[in-house]
């Protein structure tokens, strides 16, 4: 096996057992076994499990960045996604919410590195500081920053948008966390999510059912 193999070979395996079991329950050498090597080998790729950690975090941080980057989110900069949500309609961003809620749902790193960060947050002060920071601020900044160029655009009603980050937001964490409990209830999530975002959009956009079509719904 290439160095570079079973560099990440490890990787993939540290996380899938923290993810099972959390950080301190796992040796070095359990994750040295489970990569098919001994322990002493592992030592050739990191210096210990805090390394391996670190390697995770940073690993899973620059996929996320470049797999996003394909449906145009942009966590770290807002700016730079303003146009994708400039007179959107309301299909268009379900569509959105709904393949970014698919894929941290779905991608076996990403679903496995939230699990992990949910055990973790209250191992120590540092790793609960990165959990909020990783999925509560930097999302509510980039949804803040999103609604403050519309705002400013005169395309939504003109409410505090860090409020506004925060009424979008927890909805989309809480369903993500309940399929992470129960994924049997992901259709019934996605339908809720679905009336979530729609009455979202209607909601800053100054709709009501009453200003819609004839079935109720705003155009």
């Amino acid at each position: 096996m290439k160095q570079e193999d079973t560099r990440q070979k490890i990787l993939d395996k540290a996380l899938e057992l923290f993810a099972a079991k959390g950080y301190d329950s796992v040796s070095v050498g359990e994750i040295a076994q489970a990569v098919g090597i001994k322990a002493p080998s592992l030592y050739n790729h990191f210096p210990g499990k805090q390394a391996i950690f670190d390697a995770i975090v940073e690993a899973t941080a620059a996929q996320y960045e470049a797999d996003t980057d394909r449906i145009d989110i942009h966590v770290q900069d807002a700016g730079q996604d303003i146009p994708v949500f400039t007179e959107i309609t309301e299909d268009a961003l379900f569509e959105k919410v709904r393949q970014i809620f698919s894929y941290s749902l779905h991608n076996e790193t990403i679903s496995r590195f939230r699990r992990m960060m949910t055990i973790e947050q209250f191992r120590s002060p540092e790793l609960a500081a990165l959990y909020s920071r990783r999925y509560v601020g930097r999302v509510l900044d980039y949804h803040a920053g999103i609604f403050r160029a519309l705002i400013a655009a005169g395309e939504i009603c003109p409410e505090d948008p860090d409020t506004l980050a925060m009424l979008y937001v927890a909805p989309v964490v809480t369903l993500l966390g309940v399929c992470d409990r129960q994924p049997e209830r992901e259709a019934e999530c996605l339908e809720r999510l679905r009336k979530h975002v729609g009455l979202f959009f209607r909601m800053v956009h100054g709709k009501t059912p009453e200003s819609g079509g004839d079935d109720g719904t705003a155009r």
